[in-house]
């Protein structure tokens, strides 16, 4: 092998092993821009519905209060936002069912809020009774907490999985660095074992013939 052809090998295995980095840091990158798409359009979708759906639970008991109270158009308006507030914000989680077992999650919201709402539903039809703060504490408090624990299910299943992705995001872009790093110090090698050889047969020959002559 010629001499100019022995140095230009010598550069493209270092450029080689630079192109190799540099793709698969490349690569790294776009699946880590993939991850937090898929993390933002996911996971933070549905941890945003839940928060909505508790909001309108809130709407929901003010209203119920007040129409229990006596208050019945106040409370009628009060319950029928949330309830449009709810059913938008459901819609939102029951078509965004990206993680193990939300689907489970969004069963039993829609089983908890349909029992909790059977019964304001009646109070709005039978507008009166027994005294409200009995009946609030004996029918409506807990199907409320119901609803709101079945929420904050599907809520903390989500962040769960918002820790895992972050936690899989952080250790690949160490993955990402990686190679960058061990393309670097290859190729400190590399330039270290070719000066060497380039030294030993190019150099040393051309100056001992030098001083021969």
């Amino acid at each position: 092998m010629k001499l100019q052809a022995k140095i230009l090998s010598g550069f493209l295995i270092l450029a080689a092993m630079l192109a190799c980095a540099g793709m698969l840091s490349i690569h790294e990158l776009r699946s880590i821009g993939s991850s937090v798409n898929r993390l933002l359009n996911d996971n933070y979708r549905s941890v945003n519905a839940a928060k909505t759906m508790l909001e309108a639970l809130e709407m929901e008991n003010s209203g119920v209060l007040l129409a229990l109270s006596g208050k019945w158009q106040q409370g009628h308006e009060s319950i029928a936002a949330g309830d449009r507030m709810f059913q938008q914000a459901f819609e939102t989680a029951r078509n965004n069912l990206t993680v193990p077992g939300e689907g489970e999650c969004v069963a039993a919201i829609a089983s908890a809020y349909g029992e909790y709402k059977r019964l304001w539903t009646r109070a709005l039809e039978e507008r009166g009774g027994e005294p409200p703060l009995d009946r609030y504490f004996r029918d409506f408090h807990d199907k409320l907490a119901a609803a709101r624990r079945s929420v904050d299910a599907l809520m903390k299943l989500n962040e769960e999985s918002l820790y895992v992705t972050a936690s899989s995001l952080h250790s690949r872009a160490n993955r990402a660095i990686m190679p960058g790093i061990v393309a670097i110090v290859s190729s400190l090698v590399f330039v270290r074992i070719f000066n060497y050889f380039i030294n030993y047969y190019v150099s040393r020959p051309i100056i001992g013939l030098t001083r021969e002559v």
